[in-house]
């Protein structure tokens, strides 16, 4: 379900509700269920097990619980000297503090929303519908309290964390027990645990420990809460909507988890452009891909080039097998990661995993909703290839395409134009594959930017990937490969990155896709390629031909002009020292790119290249269609004659 509508969450109703939140952390109380004092052992330490299932010191009492006194004790034993209370544990204190706050807001809030309020007031003369009704809200709303308070916890303390929580997860045995009964015993369950965490000694060594301790607690219940969401009832006015923090980016849209996609960077082979053979008009795109994502602004959390409209968040790379797609992958990331490391920026190679497809019903859409999700996190630079896309985003609409594929490209398309389609100019995904025509349509009309990748086309690409070859005998053993070299040519002087795709399309005049060719002579002979109506007249003639095309179409190749009238490379000592460029505020830097946007324009001519681009995407689109179709053809050719062969085969026996 689509968010809708959003909410504000404004600071003055929660400085109503601290005082409240303060109180839970000042004292609570909890009885243990014997499930949870009998809790099996799951290979985790017994004696952290133990330590829990005796909280109460095995009896079946309710103690009064105090997190607030246990920050305080951790802060004696752990810094005895310290005046004040340490950061870390002040930062956990002030964070969890300020979760509980926002919980009982969204507590609140749905409360009124779903008419829990009214059925509360109404408590005593309700009939058995009535009380069924009231308990079902009462769970369901407790869960989004825990959740969303859970949720801003991690939000405020993850920067803070470790990167590697693997040594703090494997001593965390898990939560014993979730109330959802009412919010007071939802939020007392769950700082009774949580405390009793702190209080154990094995758990918590360090200052820095109370944060990471935090963080992966409250990770498990939320994962505890998704595991129950759909067995709860009454969720409409908690999935149809967002609320937003005010004077913040804090956000909560449904049951959505932003931390669940927190992924790590993949290792991949290092390769550069050079020992790439042919491609140019792929490594040139390749090249502009990486200098655009290196201008994102991670202050102000938007990327320039957007707004100059020369970046591209979701690209598409083809060609036959053999032709350098994997090694064009890893290309792009090597020269990211190279910069990101010179410049000190975060990066995340996040390639699409072979094991995304599920065979459970609703499995594929998590795993792909998982994938997806690292994507809108704003703090570092994300690359995202589709290896193989056809495998995963195939043609709904081809028979046997599985329910696990058709799961996957709802969650694609939702994520890259929709609802949930959050870009900040810091990631960018690229399709790579053999075989485009059996992707699927729509998957198509999301992708904005376009390319071949052809391989060795020339004689001296061929001759460059021989020498690729043999140059590492004629390193190990000199004059072994004792044969002539071209005399009037220099190894890999071909292999270079072109200055600008002009250079590229230069020879581009007329499309090489007949049916594409037919309509565009017929157009031409109506208007000229130099008026705004043979563009027009263009297009409708496409549509007649190519029912699929669609303004989407347009806006692509609108989105691919705008991409030439910002191919220009980016001055070299801005990489050689950053602070005039890159360490920039954005209005500076969006200022320097306008001038040199501005410097490439001149040169320009804008009819032609407008002429340019729309040959290239409609020959693709043609190329595309005509290749499925004529697939199919050699398919059914191929199985006549096989039935024509059997045949004759059957009569002469």
């Amino acid at each position: 379900m689509e968010h809708n509508s959003t909410f504000p969450i404004k600071q003055a109703e929660l400085d109503m509700l601290r005082d409240e939140a303060t109180s839970y952390l000042k004292s609570i109380q909890w009885e243990q269920s014997s499930r949870a004092k009998n809790r099996e052992n799951n290979g985790k330490e017994e004696s952290i097990l133990l330590y829990l299932s005796r909280a109460n010191n095995g009896s079946r009492s309710t103690e009064i619980t105090s997190v607030s006194k246990t920050i305080l004790a951790l802060k004696k034993r752990l810094l005895p000297d310290s005046v004040a209370i340490p950061i870390f544990l002040n930062q956990t204190l002030f964070a969890v503090q300020e979760g509980i706050t926002l919980g009982i807001w969204i507590k609140d809030s749905y409360s009124d929303a779903s008419g829990l309020s009214s059925l509360n007031e109404n408590k005593s003369a309700l009939d058995t519908k009535g009380k069924r009704e009231f308990e079902s809200k009462m769970h369901t709303g407790t869960a989004f309290m825990l959740f969303s308070m859970s949720y801003k916890i991690l939000h405020d303390l993850k920067p803070h964390a470790s990167d590697d929580l693997s040594v703090m997860k494997q001593k965390f045995a898990g939560i014993p027990e979730v109330s959802l009964l009412s919010p007071n015993k939802g939020i007392s369950c769950c700082l009774y645990y949580y405390n009793k965490y702190l209080g154990h000694p094995e758990i918590i060594k360090s200052d820095k420990d109370v944060i990471n301790f935090t963080v992966v607690y409250f990770e498990a219940l939320i994962d505890e809460i998704q595991l129950r969401k759909n067995s709860l009832e009454y969720t409409e006015t908690i999935e149809d909507r967002t609320y937003k923090l005010e004077n913040s980016e804090f956000a909560i849209s449904g049951w959505s988890n932003i931390f669940q996609g927190v992924a790590k960077s993949i290792e991949f082979n290092k390769i550069r452009f050079e020992q790439i053979v042919g491609n140019r008009d792929a490594k040139h795109f390749a090249r502009r891909l990486t200098e655009r994502l290196l201008s994102y602004d991670f202050e102000a959390k938007k990327n320039p080039f957007q707004e100059l409209g020369g970046f591209m968040p979701v690209f598409m790379g083809y060609g036959i097998p053999g032709t350098g797609k994997s090694m064009l992958i890893a290309a792009i990331a090597t020269r990211l990661k190279e910069y990101c490391d010179e410049l000190d920026i975060p990066f995340l190679f996040h390639p699409m995993p072979d094991t995304l497809i599920s065979t459970f019903q609703g499995g594929s859409a998590e795993k792909m909703v998982a994938w997806m999700k690292p994507l809108q996190d704003p703090s570092k630079l994300i690359f995202a290839p589709i290896d193989d896309a056809e495998n995963n985003l195939q043609e709904r609409t081809a028979q046997g395409v599985s329910a696990g594929v058709k799961e996957v490209i709802g969650v694609f398309l939702r994520y890259t134009e929709g609802a949930y389609a959050v870009n900040y100019g810091n990631s960018s995904i690229g399709l790579f594959t053999n075989l485009p025509e059996m992707l699927d349509k729509a998957v198509i009309s999301r992708v904005q930017g376009r390319f071949k990748i052809d391989g060795a086309r020339t004689e001296h690409d061929f001759l460059d990937q021989d020498y690729l070859w043999w140059r590492k005998l004629d390193e190990t053993l000199p004059d072994f490969v004792n044969m002539q070299n071209p005399q009037k040519y220099k190894y890999l002087q071909d292999q270079g990155l072109a200055k600008n795709m002009g250079e590229i399309l230069s020879s581009i005049e007329k499309p090489s896709e007949e049916r594409v060719h037919e309509i565009y002579d017929d157009v031409e002979k109506k208007f000229n390629a130099n008026q705004h109506l043979f563009y027009a007249n263009l297009y409708k003639s496409m549509q007649k031909e190519f029912p699929f095309f669609s303004s989407r179409d347009v806006r692509n190749i609108q989105s691919a002009i705008s991409l030439r009238l910002t191919d220009f490379d980016l001055e070299k000592d801005w990489f050689e020292n950053p602070e005039i460029y890159f360490k920039q505020d954005y209005e500076t830097k969006f200022n320097m790119l306008q001038e040199l946007m501005r410097a490439n324009m001149k040169g320009l001519d804008f009819s032609e290249i407008r002429r340019q681009e729309v040959v290239r995407y409609l020959d693709n689109v043609a190329t595309i269609a005509d290749t499925d179709f004529k697939r199919k053809v050699d398919a059914r050719v191929n199985q006549l004659n096989i039935e024509k062969e059997a045949r004759k085969t059957f009569e002469d026996d």
